[in-house]
């Protein structure tokens, strides 16, 4: 299987937080990890920096839009709980959670505008049915300019 975007990492995610226990990074991802049936060569492919594996940081990202929307809490570092919200978005019995969902809620789309005004420049466009992390929206971007760079030299 493909490593799956971390949008579509969002509502598996969430369901395995509905236990209402906390959990830790490293529980959520061995367990996606599962529930995608990935690969040991896909969970050790890296993101182009070498720093971090592709998985754990498409993880990371749909971890950090749920916690913006306020369906997960941090409850201390590096776990995480489901909030009320998060319980009511589970009832909804929704076929996929994802940006165009979270919109619905003030405290993302406010992190969202917040983020793009000071990650983003005009040249970068980033629409809401985005499957890329915003590293790799960042590595993408600086390989674009490297060409450009390389040929006017």
């Amino acid at each position: 299987m493909e490593i799956p975007d971390f949008q579509t990492i969002m509502l598996p995610l969430l369901r395995f937080m509905g236990d209402g226990k906390e959990h830790s990074i490293h529980e959520i991802v061995s367990y996606l990890a599962k529930e995608f049936n990935l690969s040991t060569q896909e969970l050790d492919e890296l993101l182009p920096s070498g720093k971090q594996s592709r998985f754990d940081n498409r993880v990371g990202w749909a971890r950090t839009y749920l916690v913006k929307s306020g369906l997960l809490k941090t409850s201390r570092r590096p776990y995480v709980q489901i909030t009320e919200r998060g319980k009511e978005a589970l009832k909804m019995n929704q076929a996929r959670i994802d940006m165009g969902f979270l919109k619905q809620y003030p405290e993302f789309l406010e992190w969202r505008q917040h983020k793009q005004k000071t990650v983003f420049t005009d040249n970068i466009e980033v629409e809401s049915n985005e499957v890329r992390t915003p590293e790799e929206i960042f590595e993408d971007a600086y390989k674009k300019f490297e060409i450009i760079s390389y040929r006017k030299y």
